[in-house]
């Protein structure tokens, strides 16, 4: 039996991930519910000379005659999680599926506990957007989405099916969710020196990335992940072709201080390899500092 695109969607968290996949999904005529902390008449994607808007508005609270959704989309950071357990509360009931669109490799987890009936579809975000001063959010690639081969991934994937943003059902989503966070916990030392991609053409930096790679490597082998010797090179090539000028979200948590996603980006390496037994000397150096830059005090 064919599965039917979601009918009623909900975007919890429309930043910069949040609005991309709203405005892919308004493209095709499934324009979401929008629920956020800001309250906006409606949303900008500025993608390439492509201006798409997205109305809104954005709900700030929930309202007891919303009734439960198909499919959420939860893009709030996780360090926002507990703060959006009030919508996922509202919009969800056993027949929601919730598409988890955040950094890491313990969504599931973590959001299990706030969500128990739902049924949970773990993603990994592939693209840049960034969220501008004015609220605007400037996409620069191409979305995708990669998530893994299941009934309630397929939802998602026949929901999105002719929009601006490609899913992939992945067969090894646990190697590419690795992958994914080697890429952001690299990032990290973006917050640290509070410099964007540029700054990976230092032959120090590159040197240092490039050896935190490698622990992040064998710490994911530890955990199951198959993934290849060529990994972290290509990934630490990845930032150095990248703009000069490009950041990434941890980078402009550091600049506004807010606080950072240390946690599920970094300090899940250290966990993970003291779990598995793998030592992690980067790792032990870097995650006092971001969670100290994060957290202080000082």
């Amino acid at each position: 039996m064919s599965i039917q695109p979601a009918t009623r969607i909900a975007i919890v968290g429309p930043g910069a991930i949040g609005t991309t996949v709203a405005a892919a999904l308004h493209e095709i005529g499934r324009t979401p519910l929008l629920c956020g902390r800001t309250a906006r008449d409606h949303l900008t994607l500025l993608d390439g000379d492509r201006i798409i808007e997205v109305p809104g508005p954005v709900h700030t609270r929930p309202a007891p005659a919303i009734p439960p959704c198909d499919l959420i989309f939860l893009a709030v950071k996780a360090t926002q999680t507990e703060a959006a357990a009030a919508w996922l509360a509202a919009l969800a009931d056993a027949n929601t599926v919730i598409c988890v669109l955040q950094n890491g490799i313990e969504q599931i987890a973590t959001l299990a506990p706030l969500s128990p009936s739902a049924q949970l579809v773990p993603a990994v975000v592939w693209f840049p957007a960034q969220s501008q001063p004015d609220g605007v959010v400037r996409l620069r690639g191409n979305a995708r989405l990669s998530l893994p081969d299941s009934a309630p991934a397929r939802l998602v994937a026949r929901t999105l099916e002719g929009a601006q943003c490609a899913v992939d059902l992945a067969q090894d989503f646990h190697g590419l969710a690795w992958r994914k966070l080697m890429q952001n916990a690299v990032g990290g030392l973006m917050a640290l020196a509070q410099r964007r991609c540029g700054m990976f053409a230092r032959p120090d930096i590159a040197a240092l990335a490039k050896a935190y790679l490698q622990e992040c490597l064998a710490v994911a082998r530890a955990d199951g992940a198959q993934l290849s010797d060529d990994v972290p090179q290509d990934i630490l090539r990845n930032f150095q072709t990248a703009p000069a000028d490009m950041g990434t979200s941890i980078l402009a948590d550091r600049q506004a201080n807010r606080p950072l996603e240390w946690d599920i980006r970094n300090g899940v390496i250290a966990r993970k390899g003291r779990a598995h037994g793998v030592p992690t000397p980067i790792s032990d150096i870097l995650v006092p500092l971001l969670a100290a830059a994060s957290d202080g005090p000082g």
